[in-house]
């Protein structure tokens, strides 16, 4: 490979990286349309948006082993392919059924490339400063792409329907998959490197577990008998995968990773990170539209800050790295971002100048966290299990936005139909209590005095359920911020 075209390697990967982080979030903005065009249930509604960062975590630790064995570019390669046929289901899906599969099978692609991308630009880049930089600029994408999913959807749902969403996928992948054939350099894989496809099994069905669980239990009404059931399973699973793990030659996960402070600290901020950005673009999304009234592009238009500023925080972030290093950057710029989330509560019916300063301040703290974040976990690990720990980050990520959907959504919706409280004359059906866009399309069928009534109560509800989720977020970051912090004391005392 000649030496110039390492940054078009890094162009290459990120392009790529873009569309399957985007895709966790792009739908924030197109869920009320959904809703509507497909008779989406609430249960429906949390599927579509959940099976792919779910269905990604469980495919993760799998993906980056097989990288490792096959070589990364064919793995890359491959999960562009199976990307793109997936993006033509989607964008076509006739029921909600069918997207949720859809979005499943974009999934399966999204877990084949992300191990890669990040395993190609650690291989690519020879020289530590480069290294550090490129990594910046990869979690820039990483933390910018999933908060520019719901102003990219803004944007082509003012001019398109739904399904463009996905669709837009579709030449950028063919044009990444060209020059994926034609530049990436061919790296063989270490065919003596077991791929345990028992292991792979075990940690999916584990994850996909524990995760449905939590959800279950954030409903209004939970199917207890299955919650509890799945989250056995899933435990039970778990367990059975750390036990093969310890007990082989080979893992495809080394637990003893974790002893080392710095690849811990960066797979919490990963985590923690992504849940809090995930879960706060989901509440956020649907305030702007349902209770402020914002069209889908102008909603993705004030969210625009974050992923603004991520962007700009990832490559500083990475010049800072070799001089700083990774905690101090990953324990302020959690702080920075959990005070960022805590001012929306004083400022989100302030002017829009105020509140895209809020959000800018978030999004420069989640970027530089997960530059910070990546650089602890790929460069405190040998090289030859570069697929197999990028797994581990990015399960971390893909991971912490299915909690975020799912504990985060869970609580909005849990606080909304508790502080629902309607007069015993308007008859109210239960889908009414499940959330605040069923009560909005259950109010046009209404007389304009009794719409406008439910509309007030529902609104007041969500309000309350706005302001319980930004409290709970930002506490989060700001306690992991202490611990990496009270962490780091520790390590050099």
């Amino acid at each position: 490979m000649l030496p110039q075209n390492r940054w078009l390697v890094l162009a290459i990967v990120s392009s790529a990286l873009f569309l399957v982080v985007i895709d966790m979030t792009v739908l924030y903005t197109a869920l009320p349309r959904l809703t509507h065009d497909l008779y989406a249930s609430a249960s429906a509604k949390l599927w579509i948006v959940n099976a792919y960062p779910l269905v990604v975590a469980g495919l993760l630790p799998g993906a980056g082993a097989l990288g490792d064995r096959i070589g990364n570019k064919k793995l890359f390669a491959g999960g562009l392919l199976v990307f793109g046929l997936a993006s033509l289901a989607a964008a076509f899906s006739p029921t909600s059924g069918v997207l949720i599969a859809s979005r499943a099978l974009l999934a399966v692609g999204a877990a084949m490339m992300m191990p890669a991308t990040l395993s190609i630009v650690r291989q690519t880049f020879a020289d530590e400063r480069e290294r550090a930089f490129a990594i910046g600029i990869w979690a820039a994408i990483a933390s910018g792409g999933a908060a520019v999913g719901p102003v990219l959807g803004g944007v082509l749902l003012e001019y398109f329907w739904w399904g463009s969403v996905f669709l837009i996928n579709v030449p950028i992948v063919v044009v990444a998959l060209v020059f994926t054939l034609w530049v990436i350099p061919n790296r063989a894989g270490d065919t003596t490197r077991p791929w345990d496809l028992v292991a792979s099994v075990q940690i999916m069905i584990g994850l996909v577990g524990v995760t449905y669980a939590i959800k279950e239990f954030g409903k209004q009404t939970p199917a207890y008998a299955a919650a509890l059931t799945t989250a056995m399973i899933g435990v039970v699973f778990l367990w059975l995968f750390v036990r093969r793990q310890g007990r082989s030659a080979q893992p495809m996960i080394d637990f003893r990773l974790f002893r080392n402070r710095r690849f811990s600290s960066g797979v919490a901020t990963a985590f923690i990170a992504s849940l809090t950005l995930v879960g706060m673009e989901l509440v956020l999304s649907q305030r702007f539209q349902l209770v402020m009234g914002l069209s889908p592009l102008e909603a993705g238009l004030l969210i625009l800050p974050v992923p603004l500023a991520a962007f700009a925080a990832g490559p500083l972030a990475g010049l800072a790295l070799p001089r700083l290093g990774s905690e101090p950057i990953m324990w302020a710029s959690l702080t920075a971002a959990g005070l960022g989330v805590a001012s929306l509560l004083y400022v989100h019916e302030a002017r829009p100048l105020v509140q895209i300063a809020s959000l800018a301040v978030l999004g420069f703290g989640f970027g530089a966290a997960m530059t910070a974040a990546s650089s602890a976990i790929m460069l405190n690990t040998p090289e030859e299990s570069a697929g197999t720990v990028a797994s581990i980050e990015e399960v971390s990520y893909e991971l912490g936005g299915a909690m975020g959907v799912a504990l985060l959504g869970s609580l909005m919706s849990t606080i909304y139909s508790i502080s629902l409280t309607l007069p015993d004359s308007m008859n109210a059906p239960v889908m009414v209590y499940d959330s605040l866009d069923e009560a909005l399309i259950y109010a046009k069928g209404l007389a304009p005095d009794a719409a406008s009534a439910l509309t007030g109560f529902a609104r007041d509800a969500f309000e309350s359920a706005f302001t319980s989720v930004i409290l709970v977020a930002s506490a989060t970051l700001i306690l992991t911020a202490m611990a990496i912090r009270l962490a780091t004391r520790a390590g050099k005392a």
